[in-house]
């Protein structure tokens, strides 16, 4: 595995990192357990997860899955802004957003869901149009300067948005945000023009959230939906049967078959072509199967150059 330092900071992730967003909301701990050992056994050293994740189920699946092994060998992510109690009969006013008490209140509860002093990386989940920022900027900054994270993030926020919240810090002499959190493949491109140039201004580094696309880009759904896959389920297959258009298959395909010829699964393809941008410090894999994650790790070891881009961008269009 290898390591890329996460923006201007000192702190290393590994190129694959581990998530648990749809994967592991089922409560099973005993394929938890062995999907975080897989990852970990593999190199990974980045597990990222949420508060919000099944309803606010996932972060103890995550906390008792790394608990067998030394703290201080692996990154640990978590995120925060969206209410999760969704089943409540009278949900809070506050139990969503960027506000001082919800950041504080939901931090406490993650870390005892995670078993854990601290996180090394607390991010807000999107960004609070309904906070000022210079709150959100200072309560972020309070929680690491209280040991309860070592650094903080933002997901999915403009570049605009990233932009002002550090010059707020630096202006503050606030600890500012080092990460952001997009969703980037080859099927969603659209933070290259406005996050990645600002954070590299910045100095943010960035790691990537659905770089298979759900799993478009490992091929499965070339030639349709199989009954055991994610996309069948109602719920969990809202998001990627969205991205099921004759234009995005069609891409699938012909990357499916350009990665045949270099003999190699599409899925490595993806992420590798992820990897290409010096932006990215991690793509953050989600897996059902330990060999999933056996195969995904090894992306970062394929070769790359400019030829074999410019074949995929002809089939990107």
């Amino acid at each position: 595995m290898k390591y890329r330092r996460l923006g201007r900071s000192g702190l290393q992730v590994s190129e694959i990192g581990f998530g648990s967003w749809l994967t592991l909301d089922e409560g099973d701990l005993d394929r938890a357990a062995t999907l975080h050992r897989t990852a970990y056994e593999q190199g990974i050293n980045f597990f990222d997860t949420a508060n919000q994740y099944g309803l606010g189920t996932v972060e103890s699946v995550v906390g008792a899955s790394l608990e067998p092994f030394r703290r201080e060998t692996y990154v640990l992510a978590t995120k925060a802004f969206w209410p999760y109690m969704q089943d409540w009969p009278f949900p809070g006013a506050n139990d969503r957003g960027l506000s001082r008490k919800h950041l504080f209140q939901e931090i406490d509860k993650s870390l005892k869901k995670l078993r854990t002093d601290y996180v090394d990386l607390y991010q807000c989940h999107r960004f609070d149009p309904d906070t000022p920022l210079e709150e959100t900027c200072r309560a972020m900054s309070d929680i690491v300067t209280a040991g309860k994270a070592l650094y903080w993030g933002v997901s999915e926020w403009t570049g605009e948005q990233i932009e002002e919240a550090v010059s707020i810090c630096e202006d503050a002499g606030w600890h500012r945000p080092i990460s952001n959190q997009p969703i980037y493949n080859m099927i969603d491109r659209h933070w290259e023009d406005d996050a990645f140039p600002s954070t590299a201004r910045c100095g943010l580094g960035n790691v990537c959230f659905s770089p298979l696309a759900e799993g478009l880009l490992t091929g499965k759904y070339a030639d349709g939906t199989p009954a055991d896959a994610r996309a069948a389920d109602e719920r969990k297959g809202q998001f990627i049967r969205r991205r099921f258009t004759e234009q995005n298959l069609d891409k699938v395909r012909k990357l499916g078959q350009l990665a045949a010829d270099l003999g190699v699964p599409l899925s490595t393809l993806a992420l590798r072509w992820c990897l290409r941008r010096e932006e990215l410090a991690s793509c953050i894999i989600g897996a059902s199967r330990p060999e999933q994650i056996i195969e995904n790790a090894t992306a970062p070891d394929f070769g790359w150059d400019e030829a074999l881009e410019d074949r995929i961008e002809a089939v990107l269009g």
